[in-house]
Formats: C-alpha cells, sequence, structure tokens
C-alpha cells in the first residue's frame, strides 16, 4: 500500500483555504476515485492527471487509486489541484519522494501532454498559504511573478509536469521548448481570462489610447463647481452625484478622476490584484495593479453581476472589481431599482456579503462611486427653450429611480450646466491639468493620513460619524447651518456625518487644522444644492 500527500488551494470568493490532497493505492482493480465534495471540472482531472503523467514519462499506477480532497465539507472547484493530484499519485506510487511534497503547495492546470497550464486566484490562493504557514509554492511558469508578490514564500515556476518531477528527485530538469506560433496569441493564457468578463474591465483609465493621449482634465471645457467636487471626492473617498443634460461633460469628468487619485499602497494593490485575478481580468505581464480600478458597467447590468454571484460560489461583481478604484454607473436612473438598492449595503460598509445556497462569500467592495444623471427622458428638462417634451409625472418617475436612501449615502450632488461657448471655443483659458489636482489631492491624503494614523480608516469618508462628533471637532459654532438644515428636514443623521466628513476634505486641501464654517457652508452646497452665499463655490475654488 503506497501513501502521499500534497497540498493545494481552494477559493472561496477572493479567501483561499489550504486543502490536503492525499493519494492513496491499495491492490485492486485498477480505478481512479476522487472524493471531497469536488465540482464538475474537479472531477474531470481524473482523466487530464491519468493522460499527463504517462505523457511526462512516469508510470501510471495499475492498482486501486483513491484521492481525497481534504477538509471534504469545503466546495471546490476549477483545474488549479491538477498539479497537487497529479504528485500525490505519483508519491503513492513511489516515483517521487512522498516527503518532498508534504509542504509544498501547488497550484496549476495540466494539459494532456503534461505541460502546466495557468489559473486564475494564484495571488489570492499563495496568500492564504502564506497565512496557514506554508512557505514552498508550485505555479505555472506563466503566473510565478504574480505569486512572487507575497513576501517570504518561495516560488517555483514550472513550464511541465516532467520538469517539476525532475527538480522534486534531484534529477536534470528537461528543457521545455515553447509551443507558439508567432503572430498568434499565447493559448496557455486562455485560463486567465473570464470568456466575457470584457478584458480592461476595472483597468485604470489613465493609461494612453490607441493616438497616444492621455485623459486629461484640461480637456474638460470650463466646469469649476464639478471640478472642484470631483477634487474633493478625490481627496477624501467622497461619492458624486453628477445631473445636467446630455454632452455637458459628465462623462469626461468621471473618466478623468482615477488619473487623480495617489496611486495605491502595497497593501491596496494586493488587495485589488488579488479580486482581479480570481475574476480573470488581470492583465498578462502585469502581476501588479499599482493604479485605482475604474469600472463602468452598462445601464442593462444585473443585480448580480454589480454586487456579485452567479451559480454555485458566487464570483466577483462590478463593485469589487472597483475595489479601491472608481465604480461609475453612467446613465444612473436607467439601471434597474433593484440593482442599485443592492449599493446600499456596500457603500455604508465597504465590502458586500452575498449568500447563496453554495455558500456565503464576503468580497472587498470600498469604492468610490460617481452617478451620472440627466434631469429627465429626454434630458432638455432643465434648459432654458429646449423645449422638452416629458410630462412632469415622467420627470418625477425618472427622478424616482435614484432612491432617497441611495442619494442620502452620496455626499456630493453637482449640477453639470451646460457648456457654454466662450468655454469650448478656449476663451474662458484652460483649466489646470490632472497632474495639478492629483497634487493638491495627494497632499490632503497626506493630511488625512496623519491625522488618522493609528486608526483602520484612511480616508475622511470612512471615519465614523460618533468620532466626527466626539473627537474630529470642528471649530465652535462651525455647525450652526448645518444643525438648522437638520432641524429643518434638509438633513438626515447620515447626513449630517457625511457633511462633516466632506467638511474635513475641504479643510485637508486648504491646510486647515479644522473645518470652519467656511468649509461647513461649502459641504452643505455641494450637498443639498441650496446656495449658501453668493460666492462660497467660488471662493472654495
Amino acid at each position: 500500500m503506497g501513501f502521499a500527500r500534497a497540498c493545494s488551494v481552494a477559493l472561496v470568493g477572493v479567501d483561499g483555504v489550504v486543502v490536503e490532497v492525499q493519494a492513496d493505492l491499495e491492490p485492486g482493480v485498477a480505478a481512479f476515485t476522487l472524493v471531497g465534495l469536488p465540482d464538475k471540472s474537479l472531477v474531470e482531472s481524473r482523466d487530464r492527471v491519468r493522460a499527463a503523467v504517462v505523457n511526462s514519462g512516469a508510470e501510471w499506477p495499475q492498482k486501486k487509486l483513491t484521492v481525497g480532497l481534504s477538509p471534504a465539507s469545503v466546495p471546490k472547484g476549477g483545474s488549479g489541484f491538477d498539479l497537487a493530484v497529479a504528485c500525490a499519485v505519483l508519491g503513492a506510487a513511489e516515483r517521487i519522494d512522498p516527503a518532498a511534497i508534504v509542504d509544498v503547495v501547488m497550484i496549476g492546470e495540466l494539459g494532456l501532454d503534461g505541460r502546466v497550464r495557468p489559473v486564475r486566484g494564484v495571488l489570492p490562493a499563495v496568500l492564504a498559504a502564506a497565512e496557514a504557514g506554508y512557505r514552498k509554492v508550485v505555479v505555472p511558469e506563466q503566473t510565478a511573478g504574480e505569486a512572487a508578490l507575497v513576501p517570504g514564500v518561495s516560488v517555483l515556476g514550472v513550464r511541465s509536469l516532467r520538469q517539476l518531477i525532475a527538480v522534486l528527485s534531484d534529477e536534470p530538469v528537461p528543457d521545455e521548448p515553447e509551443i507558439r506560433e508567432e503572430g498568434r496569441p499565447d493559448t496557455m493564457l486562455a485560463g486567465l481570462m473570464v470568456p466575457g468578463a470584457g478584458i480592461g474591465t476595472g483597468l485604470a483609465m489613465g493609461s494612453a489610447q490607441g493616438d497616444g493621449h492621455r485623459p486629461d482634465l484640461a480637456d474638460v471645457a470650463g466646469q469649476e463647481t464639478p471640478r472642484k467636487a470631483l477634487e474633493v471626492a478625490a481627496a477624501g473617498g467622497h461619492h458624486l452625484l453628477l445631473s445636467g443634460p446630455p454632452g455637458a461633460g459628465k462623462t469626461m469628468l468621471a473618466e478623468r478622476l482615477c488619473a487623480i487619485l495617489p496611486p495605491l499602497t502595497r497593501r491596496e494593490s494586493l488587495e485589488v490584484t488579488a479580486v482581479h485575478s480570481v475574476a480573470g481580468i488581470l492583465p498578462p505581464g502585469e502581476p501588479l495593479v499599482s493604479r485605482a480600478p475604474y469600472c463602468a458597467p452598462h445601464h442593462s447590468a444585473t443585480m448580480q453581476s454589480l454586487v456579485g454571484g452567479g451559480n454555485g460560489l458566487p464570483r466577483p461583481g462590478a463593485v469589487s472589481l472597483a475595489h479601491r478604484g472608481v465604480l461609475f454607473l453612467d446613465e444612473a436612473p436607467e439601471f434597474s431599482v433593484r440593482a442599485l438598492d443592492a449599493l446600499r449595503q456596500p457603500l455604508e460598509s465597504g465590502h458586500v456579503v452575498v449568500a447563496r445556497s453554495a455558500g456565503v462569500v464576503r468580497l472587498p467592495a470600498r469604492f468610490l462611486m460617481v452617478l451620472a444623471a440627466n434631469p429627465c427622458p429626454c434630458g432638455r428638462h432643465t434648459l432654458t427653450g429646449a423645449a422638452c417634451e416629458c410630462p412632469p409625472s415622467s420627470v418625477r418617475r425618472y427622478q424616482a429611480r435614484l432612491s432617497g436612501p441611495l442619494l442620502d449615502r452620496v455626499d456630493l450632488r453637482v449640477v453639470v450646466a451646460p457648456v457654454t461657448r466662450e468655454d469650448l471655443m478656449g476663451r474662458g483659458g484652460r483649466g489646470e491639468s490632472t497632474a495639478d489636482v492629483a497634487a493638491r489631492v495627494r497632499e490632503a491624503r497626506s493630511r488625512a493620513a496623519a491625522r488618522l494614523a493609528g486608526t483602520t480608516w484612511v480616508t475622511n469618508s470612512e471615519v465614523p460619524g460618533h468620532e466626527l462628533r466626539t473627537r474630529l471637532l470642528a471649530a465652535p459654532g462651525a455647525l450652526m447651518e448645518a444643525e438648522r438644515d437638520m432641524e429643518r428636514g434638509l438633513l438626515t443623521a447620515r447626513g449630517l456625518d457625511r457633511v462633516l466628513r466632506v467638511a474635513w476634505t475641504l479643510a485637508d486641501l486648504r491646510g486647515a487644522d479644522r473645518p470652519e464654517a467656511f468649509d461647513i457652508a461649502v459641504a452643505l452646497e455641494l450637498r443639498t444644492g441650496i446656495s449658501r452665499g453668493a460666492s462660497v463655490l467660488d471662493r472654495a475654488s
């Protein structure tokens, strides 16, 4: 009787569970049994592993073979267990030393010819292995850079099962030529990309376009108040609603928001990369996402595609793909009401909990939301002399598609007016560039980080209201106007807390130690749209 065990990782959402792959050989009729709650793709690994072992020059054991995946209660799926199953079988057959694979985590799919193919979710899998105390990992050669992002882990990238057998047996490692036709895509990378996910979904908009032009805030004509709101949103992580007629520049502003956000920290980069790796949209050759992601789903997106879901264990949705970045919902009233209201939990908590019959998954979702909306179905309701033909009841229904509880979680609500002829022709002067605004945003974030040092909060938008009312106090008398608005029903308790958060961001942008009455007035005007003086926003700019 032969017995051996190796290790792999089962992914549940973006979290990993180390799985012990046990192989047992007993005398009897040759058979291959796989147990431990595998899904269809994992059950099929029996045929893949057998063919890969034979085509790698090793002998397949002609005995009764049982492979168990422990813990048996955890659902397991995908083809990433192939490498661990093959090594456990070879260890039980004494082709390789069973002791050489006991403390090694193996992740990878096997082709019938024995080549090791890359799989999705390598980074979160290696992170889970490192947290469990494992220090040796074997992954496909194409994902070795992704696995190497985890500190303290020795990573071995292999091209074939034949190479891994040689390494484990202390034999000369054979050279495996790369099979790829020039001018054609690498078929080995197909396992890293989810069909239909949209390559580029969730990636930053800061990269150059085909004509070499990078989106810049200086391209936006006029719109001083929306530009200021965009800067405040980036500096404090505040959600933003841009409302105005078509062609005013709402989409242009939203697409340039990522470029003024500061680069991701190392920890944030690992979080974002893990989500993108599981979702299958991590670009080949770019193992680490260092810029804030940008995700702009179409308004026909379902609730599951926004918050996560799918058959079996839930997969990351748009809110998770936009983690630590921007989620832009263009034509927001055209989204289904159920899909929009499903955003209320992640907006408040920074994560989303999706429950399905196969299990419950907690996915990260700390994003900055930007909504863009027209004032009515035709978009001409607020324009003078534009002949809007929408009846009042239609306008009310259209605007009511953004529910009160959802809007109560939006800190900044700005009307984007039509661009004037002077601004469009450049006679009003060119606006500030992305680099100038991004520099101020970085300085404001640095002040907030210094103030919030020693806490779990990173931006002003994350600070609880209790802290704002008890420890991080505004200047004496600064809240009088906000308190009056609350008494008149213009602000809810949540709304008052969000006004305080925006005021702290405005103070950080000014370089002040704490918010003054002026900062509160600007925050109130940005939230309610009610003018607080003839030049409050002008002076804020």
